[in-house]
């Protein structure tokens, strides 16, 4: 089935759940990127597919896959083709500070003959940007609508196919909610690589103007087509539902509960029986079943599994750039980009400083659960479910038992091989080279000599090796400062928070060590 034959004028409930099903399957599948996946026995409609390679990045991934569906079902498709930022002529409005409108619209043209799908399905891919999400939550107009709305924080309106949209420019879609209410999410990079992770605290939560964090697709209706003989709809236009009209429709995420004024975003609060939390843990509150309660030995190991998997996909992306990019034998440019997270041509498609920054923000995210989870104990928290005599060791025993569960295995410049832990990346995780014209072994943080000894960089690549540190440094994404230093500025800084271009130390990281320390207290208090 080569064509797009349109033969419903809506999604309906059935289509919904089809849709939902297949995004499950998917983000299920031991898979490394889209293309494979599509191909994948996840996908029951692959052996209709022609011969083709499906290659998208994070924005397209949600368009793609919601526009595929749509081709293998007869349902119709439509998609904002043009976006026009809000902040005025000029900048890039894919971080744009006030956030885009919808100028420009798009469908699947309807005719007799029927379209030719992969013509289409590469025109969205084409079109798709990280811009098409950075719009009004309350926006609702009736001509140029968004694709997507703003829905209500439960499990039935955040779910499979759900967006999660970061606005330092990366979008997610969610494949499954977990009983305890963490959000399972995949992803896609300018590589094409894909990773799995949950929504954690590297996705912000912004004004609506933005449009983060969670986005749903809007329903739509072909209306005024003629139907052939055949059963092929034909003419007729797209239309839109109204926030007004879509029951899962909601300001949440930006208003608070209670609610307060869109306006007032930064300062809602969020309370869930009676208590006052921060955002992050009403989310997953409100989409766990039943109250909300923390098992930190079982948070341990999911947490240690869903970095493996991280880590994983950054090998991926490696290898990638050591085979495909060939840029470790080029000669490093004179200037970094103007912004080394937001960018494109070679640095966009085989650099990592923004998957580095969320790696970086997961590892600091575990520390800091871990700590909390300490201290949940020894306040004898409610919400902590735990019946042993010594968490910190348990938690230790998690953390060994996924640490030896996940070699890491990476080819250096010589093909010899190196096999790394999770507990060797922390120790070596703010030396991760993002850098495409940086060895391998530097690109994963070698220090030892011997380890090194393969790495081909000459002085010059050495130099900017060394002072890229402080950007490592940073786990903070800044799109919108400008970063294009030369070696020589580079050197000579100013770094700090203030300027978003790197800091001097880097954040404490080392779960092992906090929880190996308080097991040694305790040992010694006994």
């Amino acid at each position: 089935m080569t064509s797009w034959r349109i033969t419903k004028d809506h999604w309906d409930e059935a289509d919904e759940k089809g849709w939902q099903d297949f995004v499950t399957r998917l983000g299920a599948e031991d898979c490394w990127t889209i293309d494979a996946c599509i191909k994948s026995p996840a996908n029951p409609y692959r052996h209709t597919d022609p011969k083709v390679t499906f290659l998208v990045d994070c924005a397209d991934v949600p368009y793609f896959l919601r526009a595929y569906y749509a081709w293998k079902n007869g349902l119709p498709f439509a998609w904002q083709s043009a976006m026009q930022s809000n902040d005025g002529p000029g900048g890039d409005i894919r971080y744009s500070s006030s956030g885009n409108r919808v100028v420009g619209r798009s469908s699947v043209p309807a005719t007799a003959q029927g379209v030719p799908a992969i013509s289409l399905l590469y025109q969205i891919v084409n079109t798709v940007s990280t811009a098409m999400f950075r719009h009004d939550a309350t926006s609702d107009s009736a001509t140029m609508f968004t694709d997507m709305y703003s829905p209500r924080l439960d499990r039935e309106a955040i779910r499979p196919g759900t967006v999660a949209y970061d606005v330092n420019g990366h979008v997610a879609m969610v494949w499954k909610v977990e009983e305890s209410g963490r959000i399972l999410i995949f992803s896609s990079h300018p590589d094409h690589t894909l990773d799995r992770t949950f929504v954690g605290r590297e996705f912000l939560r912004t004004g609506p103007e933005l449009g983060s964090i969670f986005q749903n697709w809007r329903p739509i209706r072909l209306v005024g087509a003629k139907r052939l003989a055949n059963g092929t709809l034909v003419g007729g236009r797209i239309t839109g539902t109204p926030n007004s009209e879509i029951p899962e429709f909601s300001l949440e995420q930006y208003t608070g509960n209670p609610p307060t004024n869109p306006s007032l975003w930064a300062l809602a609060n969020f309370v869930k029986d009676g208590e006052q939390i921060d955002f992050y843990t009403y989310l997953r509150a409100r989409l766990s079943v039943g109250d909300l309660e923390y098992r930190p030995v079982e948070e341990m190991h999911v947490m240690m599994q869903t970095l493996c998997q991280d880590l994983k996909a950054r090998k991926q992306a490696v290898e990638i750039a050591r085979n495909e990019g060939r840029t470790t034998s080029m000669p490093q440019p004179g200037r970094l980009p103007r912004n080394i997270y937001g960018t494109d041509g070679v640095w966009e498609l085989y650099s990592t400083p923004s998957r580095d920054a969320r790696l970086k923000t997961a590892f600091k995210e575990m520390y800091d659960q871990t700590r909390e989870f300490i201290r949940m104990k020894e306040a004898n928290a409610p919400r902590l479910q735990y019946g042993g005599a010594d968490l910190p060791g348990d938690l230790l025993r998690a953390y060994n038992q996924e640490n030896a569960a996940c070699p890491i295995v990476y080819r250096k410049t010589d093909g010899s091989k190196v096999t790394l832990t999770i507990d060797d990346v922390v120790h070596r995780l703010f030396r991760l080279s993002f850098d495409p014209y940086h060895c391998v072994e530097r690109r994963w943080g070698a220090t030892d000599p011997a380890e090194l000894a393969s790495c081909p960089d000459g002085a010059l690549k050495t130099r900017w090796y060394e002072a890229e540190q402080p950007l490592r440094n940073q786990i903070d994404r800044t799109y919108d400062v400008e970063m294009g230093s030369s070696l020589e500025e580079l050197e000579r800084g100013p770094f700090g928070l203030e300027t978003g271009r790197g800091v001097a130390e880097a954040p404490e990281v080392d779960v092992k060590a906090y929880l190996a320390g308080l097991a040694g207290t305790l040992s010694a208090e006994r």
